[in-house]
C-alpha cells in the first residue's frame, strides 16, 4: 500500500477574539462563500469546517449560500468536521456542558445535513481534560484532534490512544506545525512535512488561512496541485479527519497515554473572572431549572418549555467558546458575552419561577399569623443545611420592640435566627430568617415562620478575648485574630487542620498577558492585605456615627455566628465574612473584593497542616490529580488536600473560580488578575503600547464564596461532591402563600445511596421521554437504586468508578431503560 498524506483544508475562525461576534459572522459568511466556490471549481478538493454557530449565521444571513453548502456536503466536497456547537474551552466546562456542546452540534448537523462526524476536533482550545475521553466515546466518537499544549513531555507520540475513565479510549492526533498557513504558503508546509516524515506510512497536514477565516486560496490550490503531481513517495489527497484516522488504524499499534492534556496558558484559569463566575451561575441555574421543570411536567403541572431552554442553552454554549470563557478576548467581546449570559439567566430565572409555582400546588393555606416558606430541593437525595429566606411582615412595626422570626416544620420549632436583610430601610418591617433544616429529595418542602416580639433586637454573645474571637461548639473550634482579621485556628472534632493566618489575601507579581504564555506558575508574593485601622475601616464601611473595630461580630444566634474583617492593600480593599455554624464543621467564607491593581494577581491562602497531602480537584465527570509543586492547576467546584497517612482531608468548595496552586500543604486559590485585554506577546516588544491609558481586566468589585470542611479522608471523599452540587445548584426558597388547591405530592425522584450524582434530568431532544444522567463521582464502583414512586419504578443501577450512565424514562409505559449519551 502506498504511503498517504492527508491534507485537511480548513479556515480556523474564532467567532469572537480581537473582534465582536458581528465581525465574526461577517468573516464566516465570506469565508464559507469563497470555500464553496473553490469546492465547485477544483476537482478532488474538500473543505472541512466545524462549529454550529458559524453555520447558523450563514443559514440566517445568506440562505442561498447555505443551500449551496448543503449540496456540496451531499457530493462529498464539503465535510462537516467535529460536529460540536463550537470549539469550547476544554478544561472549565462541567461534564454535562461537554455533553450539551455535543448534543447541540449533533442535532443541528443531523437535521440540516444528515451527517454525524466520528472525529471530534478542538484545534485551538487551551488544554483538554481526561474526562473528555469517556464523553467522546459514549457520544459515538472514535478519534480526536487537538494542538495545545504544543509541548507535553509525557506524550508518547503525536498519534496515540488516549485512555480515559471507565475503560474508555479514543485515537488521538496531536497537530504539529499549526492548524493554518499563511496565504500562498501551504505547499511549503506540506513539503516540509514530506521531508521530515519520509518513513511514516501515513500523515496529516492542516492548511488554510485562519484565525479570522480565509481558508483556501486559488494560489494555494494551484501550488498544492503542482506538488501532488511532482510527489512519488506519497499519495497526497484532499481529505477529512475520519479518512486520516481510518488509515491510522491500519498503521502500527499506537502507544497509550493516561492523563490530562495540560497545562497550557494557565492565566486563562482566572482571567476575566466575571465571565467565569457568570458562566458557572448559568450552568448551575440551567441544569437545576431543568430538574425542576422535569419534575413539574411529569406530574402534569406544566408543559415542558423545550424551545425556551434551548435558547438559554445556546447562550451558555456560546459563552464557553475558547476565547470567551478563558478571558482572552477584547473588552467589547467581554461586555457582549456578559450580556449573552445574562440573557440566558433571565430566561432560566423566569422558567424556574414557573416551575416553582407549579410545584407549590397542593400546599395547604397558611395559618393565621404564619408566614409560609417553601423550598424546592431539586436533588434526588435529602439535603441538610442552613437555609435563608426573606419576607415582609404584614405591617410595619414603628415601636422599639423587635419582631423575631421563628421557623417551624410540622409544628416543631427549628433552630433559627434573624439576620440583616438586603434592604437598608431601618425599620422593623422586612425580615431575613436563617434556619437549620433537612429537605426531602426532589420535592417542595414546607416551613412556617411565626413572629415573637422581643423588647429589643438580640445582641451578639461572642466576645473578643486575648486578641481573638474564639468560636466553640462540640464539633468545631475557630479562632479569628483581631489583629490580622485572619483565621488562626480551625479544629474539627478535636483535630486541628489549618495553620495560623488562614484566608490571607496574597498579592502576586503578574504581567499584562491574559494567557500567561511564559509560565506555568504564578510567583512571587509581593504583598499581603493587612487589617485596616479602625478609623479607615469605619470610613470604608460607610459608617458615620460610630467607630467600629475592623474585626467584629455582626450576627450571632442559634444557627451561626458571623464575623467580618476589613483589609487593605494599597488602593484595594477586602471585606472577609466568616460564617461559623453551631452544628457541623463546614464554615462559609465570603469575600467582597474592591480591586484596583495592575499587573498583579490576587490569591487566597489556606495553609493546611496536611503537608504530606496530595492535591486533587473536581473536573469533567472525574477528579484530576493536581500539581503539588506550586504550578497553577484547574478544578471545578472543589479542591481537596488528602493525606493517606493521616487518614484526613481538607476540602474547599467554590461558587465560580477555577485556578489555584498547591505546595507543602498550602492551597492558594486564584481570585483575579489585573491584566490587559487580549495582550498577546509579540517577539521582544512591550506587551502593551506605552503611549496611553489602557483599561485592565477585573478592576472594581467582586464577590466570592467558599465552603471549607475537614475530617476523615473516606468521609470527605464520599461527601464533597454532593456538598458541592448543593452549594452550586442551591435549593430554591421563597415566601409564598399557597392557595391550598391541588394534591400534595411525594418526592418524584430518589437515589437510595449517598454518593451517585444526577448530572441531568431533562426532556429528551426528540420524543416525549425524559433523560436521567447518572455519574459516579469518587472513582469507586457503587450501586444505587433509582426510585420514581409515582411511576412505580425502583431500578437498581450499578456504576463503575467515574462511570456516566444515561437512562430514559418513558412516561407512557412507566419504564426506565439505559440509552446512549446522545439519546439514541
Amino acid at each position: 500500500m502506498k504511503k498517504r498524506l492527508h491534507l485537511l483544508s480548513n479556515a480556523h475562525l474564532d467567532p469572537v477574539w480581537q473582534w465582536e461576534w458581528e465581525e465574526g459572522a461577517a468573516a464566516a459568511v465570506s469565508t464559507f462563500r469563497a470555500a464553496a466556490e473553490f469546492c465547485e471549481e477544483y476537482d478532488h478538493y474538500v473543505f472541512n469546517h466545524n462549529e454550529v454557530i458559524l453555520y447558523k449565521w450563514v443559514e440566517e444571513y445568506e440562505p442561498a449560500l447555505f443551500e449551496r453548502i448543503r449540496q456540496l456536503v451531499i457530493k462529498g466536497k464539503w465535510h462537516i468536521m467535529g460536529g460540536w456547537y463550537l470549539q469550547p474551552d476544554c478544561n472549565m466546562l462541567s461534564g454535562e456542558s461537554f455533553v450539551r456542546q455535543i448534543l447541540l452540534g449533533k442535532a443541528y448537523f443531523r437535521e440540516k445535513f444528515g451527517v454525524e462526524p466520528t472525529t471530534a476536533v478542538n484545534f485551538d482550545s487551551f488544554g483538554h481534560t481526561r474526562g473528555l475521553v469517556q464523553i467522546l466515546q459514549q457520544a459515538g466518537y472514535d478519534s480526536y484532534m487537538f494542538m495545545r499544549p504544543e509541548q507535553l513531555e509525557a506524550l508518547p507520540a503525536d498519534n496515540f490512544i488516549w485512555s480515559g475513565f471507565n475503560g474508555s479510549e479514543v485515537m488521538v492526533h496531536k497537530i504539529q506545525y499549526g492548524y493554518n498557513t499563511l496565504l500562498g504558503k501551504a505547499h511549503k508546509k506540506i513539503a516540509q512535512w514530506l521531508e521530515m516524515n519520509a518513513n511514516e506510512p501515513t500523515g496529516v497536514v492542516l492548511w488554510g488561512v485562519g484565525n479570522h477565516g480565509g481558508g483556501p486560496s486559488r494560489r494555494d490550490l494551484t501550488k498544492i496541485g503542482e506538488l501532488i503531481q511532482l510527489t512519488d513517495s506519497f499519495e497526497i489527497i484532499h481529505s477529512t479527519p475520519e479518512q486520516y484516522f481510518q488509515d491510522l488504524k491500519q498503521a502500527q499499534p499506537l502507544p497509550r497515554y493516561e492523563g490530562d492534556l495540560n497545562p497550557r496558558f494557565v492565566g486563562c484559569y482566572t482571567s476575566m473572572i466575571r465571565i467565569k463566575q457568570k458562566h458557572r451561575h448559568l450552568e448551575n441555574e440551567l441544569y437545576m431549572t431543568e430538574k425542576m421543570l422535569s419534575a413539574a411536567a411529569l406530574q402534569g403541572l406544566l408543559t415542558y418549555p423545550s424551545a425556551e431552554l434551548h435558547e438559554a442553552l445556546c447562550d451558555l454554549a456560546t459563552a464557553q467558546f475558547h476565547d470567551i470563557l478563558p478571558g482572552t478576548s477584547v473588552q467589547p467581546a467581554e461586555e457582549a458575552s456578559l450580556r449573552l449570559i445574562q440573557h440566558g439567566l433571565e430566561i432560566v430565572t423566569r422558567l424556574k419561577a414557573r416551575a416553582f409555582f407549579a410545584l407549590a400546588a397542593g400546599q395547604p393555606k397558611a395559618a393565621l399569623k404564619e408566614y409560609p416558606i417553601l423550598i424546592y430541593n431539586p436533588h434526588p437525595f435529602p439535603v441538610k443545611g442552613v437555609f435563608e429566606c426573606e419576607f415582609m411582615l404584614e405591617d410595619q412595626n414603628w415601636e422599639e420592640q423587635f419582631s423575631l422570626p421563628v421557623v417551624f416544620q410540622d409544628g416543631y420549632r427549628l433552630p433559627s435566627q434573624p439576620e440583616k436583610e438586603s434592604s437598608n430601610i431601618n425599620l422593623d418591617w422586612r425580615k431575613k430568617v436563617v434556619f437549620e433544616a433537612e429537605l426531602a429529595p426532589s420535592s417542595m418542602n414546607r416551613f412556617d415562620c411565626r413572629i415573637e416580639m422581643l423588647a429589643c433586637k438580640p445582641v451578639a454573645e461572642l466576645k473578643e478575648q486575648d486578641g481573638r474571637y474564639t468560636f466553640r461548639t462540640e464539633e468545631l473550634t475557630v479562632a479569628i485574630n483581631t489583629h490580622t482579621g485572619l483565621m488562626d485556628e480551625y479544629t474539627a472534632r478535636d483535630i486541628s487542620y489549618l495553620k495560623p493566618d488562614a484566608f490571607a489575601p496574597l498579592v502576586i507579581q503578574d504581567n499584562e498577558d491574559p494567557w500567561r504564555m511564559d509560565t506555568n506558575a504564578f510567583a512571587p508574593v509581593i504583598g499581603r492585605f493587612a487589617l485596616m485601622e479602625a478609623g479607615a475601616g469605619t470610613d470604608f464601611s460607610g459608617v458615620r456615627q460610630a467607630l467600629l473595630p475592623s474585626v467584629r461580630v455582626i450576627e450571632d444566634g442559634e444557627v451561626r455566628t458571623v464575623i467580618e474583617s476589613m483589609l487593605q492593600y494599597r488602593y484595594s480593599f477586602i471585606c472577609i465574612t466568616y460564617k461559623l455554624p453551631k452544628k457541623g464543621t463546614e464554615i462559609e467564607v465570603q469575600l467582597r473584593v474592591y480591586w484596583n491593581e495592575k499587573n498583579k494577581m490576587l490569591k487566597l491562602s489556606i495553609p493546611t497542616l496536611l503537608t504530606d497531602g496530595r492535591y486533587r480537584g473536581q473536573s469533567a465527570f472525574s477528579i484530576s490529580e493536581l500539581a503539588d509543586n506550586g504550578d497553577e492547576a484547574m478544578a471545578h467546584r472543589w479542591v481537596a488536600v488528602e493525606s493517606a497517612d493521616r487518614g484526613q482531608a481538607v476540602t474547599c468548595i467554590n461558587d465560580g473560580i477555577y485556578g489555584s496552586d498547591y505546595r507543602d500543604g498550602e492551597i492558594r486559590l486564584s481570585l483575579l488578575r489585573g491584566t490587559g485585554y487580549c495582550t498577546h506577546p509579540i517577539n521582544d516588544r512591550p506587551l502593551l503600547v506605552q503611549d496611553r491609558f489602557l483599561p485592565r481586566m477585573d478592576q472594581g468589585e467582586h464577590s466570592y464564596t467558599f465552603w471549607l470542611n475537614a475530617g476523615a479522608l473516606a468521609d470527605r471523599q464520599q461527601k464533597v461532591d454532593r456538598e458541592a452540587v448543593v452549594h452550586n445548584e442551591k435549593p430554591y426558597s421563597l415566601s409564598f402563600f399557597p392557595s391550598g388547591e391541588g394534591l400534595g405530592r411525594k418526592p418524584l425522584l430518589v437515589f437510595e445511596d449517598g454518593i451517585v450524582q444526577l448530572s441531568a434530568f431533562k426532556k429528551e431532544e426528540r420524543g416525549e421521554g425524559y433523560i436521567l444522567r447518572l455519574f459516579e463521582p469518587t472513582g469507586n464502583a457503587t450501586t444505587t437504586i433509582v426510585s420514581i414512586p409515582s411511576f412505580g419504578i425502583r431500578e437498581r443501577v450499578k456504576l463503575n468508578g467515574f462511570e456516566i450512565k444515561t437512562m430514559r424514562l418513558d412516561p407512557s409505559t412507566r419504564t426506565i431503560t439505559e440509552i446512549g449519551l446522545c439519546e439514541v
